[in-house]
């Protein structure tokens, strides 16, 4: 199968390349990189620039499918009256006509990586595939056009179109919040999260691979949507102590009131992280497990060692 991977050398692009030239796949990666360092046999295509003026043509030429990965995720200290016109420009406009040139090229299957944001930030319930969307910041907005711009080439076009809604990623390289914790982990600072009782799906970039790699090997017609997630949901101590036990690491945990860690959090301008250290986010993943006959390969532990190990433990192993 020939496809094109736009995103290509970011957190999920990178792997995702190498995992598609090992299957033998003909590979078109698109990013933004000078030297992205793929095998030489996978075409590279730098789009410096993803919006609604970007000529794909070149990359999409003989292409059977598509693997959407490039977006303008979170940027903080944006003024929120600006933000949304941003996220627009490359999470919608920009998809708009990589989809519209794709269906052109006469691309069948076009698989578009968006994000549980489109649901919400959280709730007790956990949310499924049949959940009205209720994005709650430009971000979010920006992914859920995208999925109904989609859904409306499906429709006209014929369009093969996968829609993969992930909540939180983890893995080697990781960035954001995780890369913080990992950071206070390694240094042995005390975290104040010993008394929080929240529930957070996660999802390993490996498991997030294979189910890409599944949704490109099954026959699948129209428009599909999937949450995807571990199956495993931790609290966010329970989080610290898998990320320590896979450093080799202690963790050092002690009980804060929620309600200080909020104020301080807002005094901070970090509320965006206090919420997803501290409040609820699942998501049931039995649709595509039904769907697909998808379980994860890898284990919370397992993922956590693959993603967690330090330098020292690198050098020693």
């Amino acid at each position: 199968m020939k496809i094109l991977v736009s995103g290509a050398t970011g957190f999920v692009g990178k792997p995702l390349v190498d995992a598609l030239w090992l299957q033998g796949h003909t590979v078109v990666a698109s990013g933004q990189e000078d030297l992205p360092g793929f095998p030489e046999d996978v075409y590279y295509f730098r789009a410096s620039d993803i919006d609604g003026a970007t000529n794909w043509s070149e990359a999409l030429s003989d292409m059977d499918a598509v693997v959407h990965l490039a977006a303008r995720t979170h940027i903080t200290n944006e003024r929120p009256d600006k933000a949304l016109s941003l996220y627009r420009k490359i999470n919608v406009e920009g998809t708009r006509r990589l989809a519209e040139q794709a269906v052109e090229a006469g691309v069948k299957r076009f698989i578009f990586v968006s994000s549980i944001k489109v649901n919400g930030e959280g709730r007790d319930k956990p949310y499924t595939e049949s959940d009205p969307p209720a994005p709650e910041d430009a971000y979010g907005q920006s992914k859920y056009e995208a999925e109904q711009m989609l859904g409306k080439m499906a429709e006209t076009y014929g369009l093969e179109v996968v829609i993969l809604r992930p909540p939180l990623l983890y893995g080697p390289c990781v960035k954001g919040n995780l890369a913080s914790l990992k950071c206070a982990i390694e240094m042995g600072l005390p975290l104040p999260l010993g008394g929080i009782s929240n529930k957070r799906s996660m999802l390993y970039v490996g498991s997030l691979i294979d189910v890409i790699l599944l949704c490109l090997d099954r026959e699948l017609l129209g428009k599909n949507l999937f949450l995807v997630g571990d199956g495993q949901d931790l609290s966010t101590p329970d989080l610290v102590r898998h990320m320590a036990k896979a450093m080799g690491k202690k963790a050092r945990l002690f009980p804060f009131p929620q309600s200080v860690l909020k104020l301080l959090a807002r005094l901070a301008g970090r509320e965006g992280m206090a919420d997803r250290l501290l409040g609820n986010l699942t998501i049931d993943p039995s649709h595509i497990r039904k769907c697909l006959g998808w379980t994860p390969q890898t284990s919370i532990e397992e993922g956590m060692k693959k993603s967690f190990v330090t330098e020292d433990q690198a050098a020693t192993s």
